[in-house]
């Protein structure tokens, strides 16, 4: 048996068995991959653009467009390259590239949606004090904890996955190099290090998880102590689309981490892996378009200069 000294590439799993339904799998990505691509390209450029969106929530939304773009470029491309070439193959310094930039977008993402529903907890709960909270240099400092533990966290899983002796092969059961997958490659015993920091970071996910239950609670609460309608609509209209991201994002995650083994199958796994990977930063930006009115009127604006500016281009 190979172990991981001798090991200079992975095989991940096919998306189809026959080169019609490979070449139909290709397509269905890259349309879901540009998709992904448009639409938070879209929200970074009208948040960048409108002056109006120069606000904590809307640089906090900004991040987590640009999470979500490297997240599903992380996957996507090279799910797509293997489709359309007709291999399985991925390098070991690939895959473990892979796992890195993955597991630092998914973290990343995570500890910046925690952020956002403080921020949304300071601006209902305590809107005298917003200002002063959430100025410019606390946003700052909170986007780049949140990206600098996704490094670290990253860096942690990657160097305890990969430094496993890995004795079943070199074949991945999943359209990307995922740790899970990898894990069932090593050794026996010697992964007991990596579940341990697996359940490690699930017990902080967990604790990020009741942060922003407790937040949405306190925020529901001031809501419904509102007089008015319209002070209720406003602050659902700017709470909700995060709500509905968080719940997006943790309900894919969860179930696919937290599966029964009973009905486990490398097709149920490729679905879920889809599900968390995939689904997610492709609707974020639909979902803050859609519930948020001044979201959905900057990016509406942006189309229609750029739609202008296409029109005025002289054409050679």
């Amino acid at each position: 048996m190979p172990n991981s000294s001798s090991i200079s590439e992975f095989l991940l799993l096919p998306l189809a068995d026959t080169r019609q339904l490979q070449l139909l799998h290709f397509w269905l990505f890259l349309g879901i991959y540009l998709a992904a691509l448009l639409g938070n390209s879209l929200i970074i450029a009208a948040v960048a653009c409108d002056q109006r969106l120069h606000t904590p929530m809307y640089f906090f939304l900004l991040n987590l467009a640009l999470l979500d773009l490297g997240c599903i470029s992380t996957t996507l491309p090279k799910a797509m390259a293997n489709a359309l070439w007709d291999t399985r193959a991925i390098s070991y310094a690939g895959c473990a590239a892979q796992v890195f930039f993955f597991v630092f977008f998914i973290s990343a993402e995570f500890s910046l949606l925690t952020i956002m529903s403080y921020d949304r907890y300071v601006a209902i709960c305590k809107p005298l004090h917003y200002g002063t909270l959430m100025d410019s240099r606390a946003c700052a400092t909170m986007a780049a904890a949140a990206w600098g533990a996704g490094v670290l966290y990253s860096l942690l899983h990657t160097a305890s996955t990969f430094s496993l002796p890995l004795c079943q092969g070199n074949v991945v059961n999943q359209f990307f190099c995922e740790i899970p997958q990898i894990l069932k490659l090593s050794c026996s015993g010697s992964y007991l290090r990596e579940v341990v920091l697996l359940i490690f970071s699930v017990s902080l996910c967990f604790g990020c998880f009741v942060f922003i239950v407790v937040s949405y609670v306190q925020i529901f609460m001031a809501v419904l102590r509102m007089p008015s309608e319209q002070g209720w609509h406003k602050a659902f209209s700017t709470c909700l689309p995060h709500l509905a991201v968080v719940s997006l994002f943790i309900s894919t995650a969860f179930f696919a981490l937290l599966k029964p083994f009973s009905v486990s199958s490398p097709f149920m796994d490729l679905i879920l892996a889809v599900l968390y990977s995939v689904v997610p930063p492709t609707l974020n930006p639909l979902i803050y378009s859609m519930r948020n009115q001044e979201a959905k009127d900057a990016v509406r604006k942006l189309i229609t200069k750029c739609i202008s500016l296409a029109v005025k281009c002289p054409s050679f």
